[in-house]
Formats: structure tokens, sequence, C-alpha cells
């Protein structure tokens, strides 16, 4: 396929609006979350608004990116973009937690399309002495709408409205979808292949399944009840369905041939533990300086801004070293920084000050920022056109599918523990203590300054002790999956970037 420089300007920007407008939306949504649980209420079932999102991102990720190899790219990017932009719109308008969450769920089809169809253009219009630089930049993007998210999501809820989060997604998908269809001419010709449709509705049936269980479990129902048995037997089932159904699929969701390549493998395993990590940092430290250090939904948005900058500066660096040094090499470095700043935020308190919390999040950042750019590439190093789709869309299927499990596994741990600890702490005192925790139980009052003026300080102190303690709880453990990351980094072998402009694909 050939386009004119023009138009190659005019699709690259169409491509980086979309994939800018998918990449904020969880960050823009997570600064608004205080206000809109407060609003629309549901404190148990928040943690569904993002993870209903992450769910049909993740099934539609390798089913789009399969079809856009069968049949155009074009097509199925529009297809996508439309949807999700129909979801956006929906979510706007809902007028309760379990609403939101439905409609998170459709924008979360659409946003299945945008990234993995997004990278794969980039790799049939560019050759490859430019792709190290296009990717890099893709990944700048990644950190720059982390950056502008929390920020533009702050100002918007406290000036306009937290629906307007949702609304801000249609004027850019709008200008995203005119560049993409007046400008975007791709080659007629593609693969015909066999969609795994048993193999994606199995796993999705599977991780659906192990999310009810651990977001009910212990809380509607205990944890020997005949409902948490049976979800955790249909994971069990559904999972093992799933692993078989790959083996013999034609075309597999997960396809297990490529995962003979230690560069491949490596990079998806990655992309999986970052993301299950990377989500909770996203979610809860906001929430930590809402409900810890009693700020605004704008002053969470700006406390966010270091570690985006970092993730930015992180990306930049991945991207443009890409070419000079291993893959490896760039990600020990990453995984390093990556594992320093998530043991540090491990040990937050009431009694950290903000300077530190900024040092400890632009630490983190800049350790999760490479692997915005480098994963996607090593995912797709020295492979056939044929299988770039694929590639990608399974290393974003993967780091998808871990962002899911880890906001529900992290998630449900983080309620438990405060749940517990606060229980714990008011045992001794009585009525008004009770009262308290019924209503936080209804909604986040201590994410209003004005509500938490209202609550007598030594309730107070308990509640901040508690929401304190279980974020940091979870930070720490996100130390494990992180640790494993470490070895999986050391398995990617001397695997670099080389520009030779006769090959079709990056040559090791």
């Amino acid at each position: 396929m050939e386009l004119k420089k023009s138009n190659i300007s005019l699709v690259l920007a169409g491509l980086l609006l979309a994939i800018f407008m998918s990449a904020i939306d969880n960050t823009i949504v997570a600064t608004a979350m205080g206000t809109i649980v407060s609003e629309l209420g549901g404190l148990e079932k928040f943690v569904w608004v993002t993870s209903a999102y992450m769910v049909t991102t993740m099934a539609g990720m390798p089913i789009f990116g399969k079809l856009s190899d069968m049949y155009g790219r074009k097509r199925f990017f529009i297809f996508g973009l439309t949807v999700f932009l129909i979801g956006s719109a929906l979510c706007g308008l809902a007028q309760t937690i379990e609403q939101l969450s439905i409609y998170r769920a459709i924008q979360g089809i659409g946003g299945g399309a945008l990234m993995p169809i997004a990278f794969t253009i980039i790799f049939d219009i560019f050759p490859p002495e430019k792709r190290g630089k296009m990717v890099g930049m893709l990944g700048a993007v990644f950190g720059l709408a982390s950056l502008v998210g929390p920020l533009l999501g702050a100002y918007i809820t406290d000036s306009i409205g937290w629906e307007w989060v949702f609304y801000i997604n249609v004027p850019l998908g709008i200008v995203a979808l005119f560049l993409i269809i007046r400008n975007y001419i791709e080659n007629p010709i593609h693969t015909k292949q066999k969609i795994d449709w048993w193999g994606a509705s199995t796993l999705v049936i599977a991780v659906v399944s192990l999310m009810f269980a651990l977001e009910l479990g212990g809380n509607k129902y205990d944890w020997n009840s005949t409902p948490i048995i049976t979800l955790f037997a249909s994971f069990a089932l559904f999972f093992i369905i799933f692993f078989f159904v790959e083996l013999k699929a034609e075309e597999p969701i997960l396809p297990f041939f490529l995962f003979k390549r230690r560069l491949f493998a490596s990079s998806q395993i990655l992309a999986f533990l970052y993301g299950g990590t990377f989500i909770i940092l996203t979610v809860y430290i906001p929430i930590f300086i809402q409900a810890v250090f009693g700020g605004s939904a704008t002053s969470a948005g700006l406390f966010l801004t270091p570690m985006m900058l970092g993730s930015v500066a992180g990306s930049a660096i991945g991207g443009i070293f890409s070419t000079k040094t291993s893959y490896r090499n760039l990600m020990i470095l990453s995984v390093v920084s990556y594992l320093s700043g998530m043991s540090l935020l491990s040990t937050l308190t009431p009694d950290t000050s903000r300077i530190l919390l900024t040092v400890f999040m632009i630490i983190v950042g800049f350790g999760m920022g490479f692997s915005f750019s480098l994963l996607p590439t090593a995912s797709q190093h020295n492979l056939e056109p044929r299988h770039r789709g694929t590639a990608n869309s399974t290393n974003a299927f993967l780091r998808t599918l871990g962002m899911t499990m880890g906001i529900t596994i992290f998630g449900t741990i983080q309620n438990k523990v405060f749940t517990n600890q606060l229980t714990e702490s008011f045992k001794d005192m009585g009525g008004s203590a009770d009262a308290a925790m019924a209503n936080i139980g209804d909604t986040r009052q201590i994410f209003e300054p004005s509500v938490r003026e209202t609550i007598p300080a030594a309730i107070l102190d308990k509640i901040v002790d508690a929401m304190s303690s279980s974020i940091a709880h979870i930070f720490l453990l996100a130390i494990i999956p992180i640790g494993v990351a470490v070895i999986f980094v050391f398995m990617m072998g001397n695997s670099r970037v080389v520009i030779e402009k006769k090959q079709d694909s990056p040559q090791q």
C-alpha cells in the first residue's frame, strides 16, 4: 500500500487522536470516580465501572485484530470508533452505577478495535526504518493521555460535571473518523483466516466468572457458599476448555505457535504483569489523594501529573534507544525503576509528605513508560506482515487482561482490608461509628470536603487510617507480580531493532 505524504500525515493524525482518546479514557474517569460514586452510590461496585470496560475491550481485541487481517483495517477501525462514541454518550446519561457499568461495557467493545488496529496500521504504512520512531510516538501519546487525562477529568468534574468526562470523547472521535475515512486507503488484498469464536467466548466466560467470584465472595455471599463455589468451578471449567480449544484452533486467539519465540512470549507475559499492576496506580492514587489527604478531584488529578510525566519520559526513551540497544537492556532499566517505585508507594501513610509522594510517582511512572513503546514493538519483531495484527492484538489483549484481573483482584483485597480494619477500629466506639460506617457503605462521603467537615475528628481519623493502610497494602502486594516480571525481562534475549531498508520487518 502506498499513500501520498500528505495523506500519511493526516492518517497518522487520525490514529494518534483515536489512540489519545482511547488511552485517556481510564485516567480521565479515575479522577472522577469519587464524585461519580458519591452521586450514584455503590461504593462496593465502583470497580465494575473500570472492569466492565476492560472485559469487553479484552474480548474484542483479538477478534478485531483477526478481522482486520482478514477484511481490512479501515472498516473495523471505523466500526470500533463509532461504537466507542455511542458508548461514551450513553455513559454520560447513566443514572445508576449499574447503568454506567453496562454503558462502559458497550464503550469497551469499540475500544477493543482501536488500539491493536491503530498500531498495526502504523506497521503497514511506514517502512522499517521509521517504525521505531512511530511506535515511540504512539507510546508518547499514551503517556501524554495519561498526563492530560487526570487533569482534564478533575477540571471537568469540578467545573462542569462528571458526565462530561464521557461526552468529551464525541468531538474528538468525530474528527478522528473524518481523518481516517477521508485519507486512509489500504491494500485491498487481505488474508482469509478463521475466527476463534469458541476461544473468545470461553475465555470471557472464565474471566467474568472469576471476577464475580472475587467481587461477591466474602461480601454478598460466604466464600464456601454455593454461588461462589459455582463461580470458581465455572472459571476453572471454561479456562480448561479455552486451553484445549486454543491448542486445536486453526487461528487461535492466543497463538501458541508464536509463543515458541522467546522474545514474543516474554513480551506478552510482561504486558500482562505490567498491565495488572499499573491499573491500580491510576485508580488508587487519586483515591488516596481525595480520601486520605482530603483533596478535591482537581488536586487528585494534579497529583497524578508527576507519574505521567515520568511515563512519557520512559516511553520516549524506550522508543528512541530501541535501535541502539536490546529490548532486554531497556526493560531492565524499566523493571528496576518500576519495582523501586512500587516498593516506595507501599510505605504510604497519612503522614507521607506530598513532595515524597511526588518523587515516588515519578520513579514508578518512568519504569512503566518503557513498556508502552517497547513491548508492542518486541511482539512484532521478525514477524511476517500476516501475523502483525495477531501479534499486536495479543499484546494489547494480554495487557488488558492483566488490567482486568488486576483491578478485580487488588480492588477486592483493598475493599476487604479497608472494611476489616474499619470494623476493628470502630469495635468499641458505639452507635456514631456504626452510623458513619453505614454512610460510607452507601456513598464515598470522605471524598467530599464539605461532608468530611461534618464527620467527628476521631471517626474521620480512623476512616483515613483504614483507607491509607488498605491502599498501601495493595501496593505492597503488587511487588510480587513485578518481581516475577524481572525473570521474564532477562528471558528476552539480545534482540533489538535493526534498520535494514530492504527488509519488510525489523531484523535481529
